[in-house]
C-alpha cells in the first residue's frame, strides 16, 4: 500500500515535465547575455523547458533558425537585421544589454585618438554591433577603411576570441572589441581604452532577443511566458548583482574572467529590456550605408518589431 504514494508523486512529476513546452534558445558567450542564459535556471516556474545552444556570434545563429532547430536567440541587432533582410523569419521583441564595446588599442601604439589609426590595423569581429559601432566612429573621423590595403585604416576580421591575442602579439594596433574581453585587455595591461565608441548616430548599441514568426503568430501563450521568464531573470539580475557576477562568472565563464573583468564589463553593457522601433531603424540605416551585412533589401523596423509581448510581461510582473 505504501507504494501507491510514491507512484502517485512520480506520475505526477513525469506528468508536470510533460507539460513543459521546449524553447530552443540560441545565445552567446558575452557577460552581457547572462540575464537570457540564466533564463534557463527559472523557466520551470513558466512551464518552459530552455535549451540553450552557444555560438560563436550572433549571425552563425540564422541558419539554425532557417533550418528549424532555434526558435530564438540573442544577438547583436546588427545579426537580427541582416537575417531579417536575408529572409530569416524572426521578429525582436525585447532589448536586453546596452553599451557593450570598447575601442581598445595597443600599448605601446602611442594612439591617442581616431585620427591616429590611419595608418593602422584594427581588428574587428565581422557581422556584430562591434563592425557597425567601428565603422560610424571611422567615418566621423574622417578616414576610410577596407580590408585590403589602400585605405586609410586596414580593418582585419577576426573572431572574437582572437582579437585579444592579435593585439598581445601586435599583430594588430587597435580592435572594436566586446565585453568582457575588451575590459581583460585592459585588465592585463596590454591594452589601453581609447574611447567607447557611443557618440555617433547609432549612440549606444541594443542587443536584441528575437523569436521566430512562428513561435510569435502560432504558440502565443509559450511566447508570452518566454518574455516573462526573459523579463523576471533580467529583473533578478538587476536587482540581485552578486547572483548576477555568480552566475555569469562560475556558470557561463567556468572561473576565466576576474571580477573586475566583470564589474568593468558590465558597467559598460548594463542589462535591460526595452528596445525602440527609432533604433532598429536608424541600426538598419547605418547598416545599409556603410555595406554592413549586405543587405540587397533592409527591412523596416516597423514590419518586425513587435514590443507587445514584452509590454504584457513587464505589467504583469509590475517592472517599469
Amino acid at each position: 500500500m505504501r507504494v501507491k504514494p510514491y507512484l502517485s508523486l512520480l506520475f505526477l512529476s513525469a506528468l508536470a515535465l510533460a507539460a513543459q513546452d521546449v524553447v530552443r534558445l540560441g545565445n552567446l558567450k558575452f557577460a552581457h547575455y547572462g540575464a537570457v542564459s540564466y533564463m534557463k535556471e527559472i523557466a520551470p516556474k513558466y512551464r518552459l523547458k530552455i535549451e540553450e545552444r552557444m555560438f560563436a556570434k550572433g549571425i552563425d545563429i540564422n541558419p539554425a533558425i532557417v533550418a528549424g532547430e532555434i526558435d530564438a536567440s540573442a544577438a547583436a541587432l546588427d545579426a537580427a537585421i541582416a537575417g531579417r533582410a536575408a529572409g530569416v523569419p524572426i521578429v525582436v521583441v525585447a532589448g536586453f544589454a546596452k553599451g557593450g564595446a570598447r575601442i581598445v588599442v595597443g600599448e605601446t601604439t602611442g594612439i591617442k585618438s581616431l585620427r591616429d589609426l590611419k595608418g593602422k590595423k584594427v581588428g574587428v569581429a565581422r557581422g556584430g554591433a562591434q563592425e557597425l559601432l567601428l565603422l560610424a566612429e571611422l567615418a566621423k573621423a574622417g578616414l576610410t577603411w577596407a580590408d585590403k590595403p589602400g585605405k586609410d585604416v586596414l580593418v582585419m576580421y577576426l573572431p572574437f576570441a582572437d582579437l585579444n591575442q592579435a593585439l598581445m602579439a601586435k599583430h594588430i594596433d587597435a580592435m572594436c572589441q566586446s565585453e568582457p574581453y575588451s575590459s581583460q585587455a585592459i585588465n592585463r595591461k596590454f591594452g589601453v581604452e581609447l574611447l567607447k565608441p557611443y557618440d555617433t548616430p547609432l549612440g549606444e548599441p541594443v542587443r536584441a532577443l528575437v523569436i521566430t514568426e512562428k513561435l510569435y503568430k502560432e504558440r502565443r501563450d509559450v511566447a508570452q511566458r518566454f518574455l516573462m521568464c526573459f523579463v523576471e531573470a533580467t529583473k533578478k539580475f538587476i536587482d540581485e548583482p552578486k547572483t548576477a557576477e555568480k552566475f555569469v562568472r562560475e556558470v557561463m565563464f567556468k572561473g576565466q574572467i576576474t571580477s573586475d573583468d566583470y564589474q568593468d564589463a558590465i558597467g559598460n553593457s548594463p542589462f535591460s529590456y526595452d528596445i525602440t522601433l527609432a533604433h532598429v531603424q536608424v541600426t538598419t540605416d547605418l547598416m545599409a550605408k556603410y555595406g554592413v551585412g549586405r543587405m540587397a533589401n533592409p527591412p523596416k523596423a516597423g514590419d518586425w518589431v513587435k514590443l507587445d509581448l514584452l509590454a504584457e510581461a513587464k505589467k504583469q510582473l509590475k517592472v517599469k
